[in-house]
């Protein structure tokens, strides 16, 4: 039997340096401030420069985790780039991270599960990474959802911020690392979130730019309903495979859609007595990029200690779900954001 499994050996985030208020956006969207704190508990979220495009934030979250590691960049076997915002439809955002990053032996892809993309990116690199324990892997969260907001839709517009996060994967002694994954997806709930024109069933023309089907749309209520009826479960069913109890859970780490739901989530799941770490007030949704934010967050404050017992939960468009117990190994890093 192996003497290693597979975990999270350093994290990373960038964010952008514009921070966008409750009080400036409001008179954007044409909402007052107070109205956007209390439908979604969101204060601020950060937005990417003019410059910035989604694999710049993903650059800056890559080199912010391996300047925290001793892992030369030579030794990265794959960059996994988890968005639904990638840069242009062709080529893939992963590689133009490889490239930036001179990342030159590294195999790339990117994957689009939407707000489950980091932890189904996490799922796939364990699976590289028992096939090659000798080298590593960047498994990367972005999104820059600024670009494909309608600031009309105040129920959209409110939500999203942009950032990046970043785990850097690879062979641990056991038993820390990753334990297991709950991986599903509900292709009849399709229609609940989605950009309509941009693709083959639709291209962009005049017509679709003019009509706003060039724009992000989700059904709020629907997306609620959903969240709330498959993620609890799918939790319930990883932490009951492995034989641990929801009272033995050291931190979890939800998606953080808006503040609402997710108090809600922590509710339905059992888990109100579990640390569960809050980005959302400060940077809003990041779409794939929630999950390793938070993570790298609370990494820098030092309250995961090693082998605590994490899990995380994805839900996105699609609709997908994805769950992972690990446990942690993560050196802290000593300054704090």
């Amino acid at each position: 039997m192996a003497a290693h499994s597979t975990g999270i050996l350093a994290t990373g985030s960038y964010l952008p340096a514009e921070e966008i208020a409750n009080e400036d956006l409001a008179r954007q969207v044409g909402v007052d401030a107070e109205w956007i704190l209390r439908k979604t508990q969101i204060e601020s979220r950060r937005r990417a420069a003019p410059h910035e495009a989604t694999s710049d934030l993903a650059v800056q979250a890559c080199l912010d985790a391996l300047r925290r590691s001793d892992i030369d960049v030579g030794r990265i076997g794959y960059i996994i780039v988890a968005t639904s915002t990638g840069d242009s439809p062709q080529p893939p955002t992963s590689y133009l991270v490889q490239d930036a990053l001179g990342a030159h032996t590294a195999a790339c892809f990117d994957i689009n599960v939407v707000c489950s993309g980091f932890v189904y990116g996490l799922a796939i690199a364990d699976s590289l990474i028992a096939l090659r324990p000798d080298t590593y892997a960047l498994v990367v969260g972005a999104d820059l959802y600024s670009r494909q907001l309608d600031f009309a839709d105040r129920r959209t517009s409110v939500l999203f911020g942009d950032g990046s996060g970043v785990a850097i994967v690879g062979a641990v002694p056991k038993p820390s690392g990753f334990i297991d994954f709950e991986l599903s997806s509900h292709g009849a709930a399709h229609g609940l979130i989605g950009i309509k024109a941009g693709g083959s069933r639709q291209p962009a023309s005049h017509t679709t730019v003019a009509d706003g089907e060039h724009y992000f749309r989700m059904d709020g209520r629907g997306v609620t309903e959903f969240v709330l009826e498959h993620v609890p479960p799918a939790m319930k069913s990883l932490v009951d495979r492995t034989g641990f109890g929801l009272d033995e859970i050291d931190a979890f780490f939800p998606h953080q859609a808006n503040g609402r739901l997710m108090t809600e989530l922590v509710e339905r799941c059992g888990l109100t007595g579990t640390h569960t770490p809050r980005i959302v007030e400060r940077y809003g949704n990041l779409g794939s990029a929630s999950v390793a934010v938070a993570l790298d967050v609370a990494n820098r404050s030092g309250i995961l200690k090693q082998d605590d017992l994490i899990l995380l939960a994805g839900f996105g468009g699609g609709m997908s779900v994805g769950a992972c117990l690990l446990r942690w190994t993560a050196r802290a890093p000593q300054e704090a954001r």
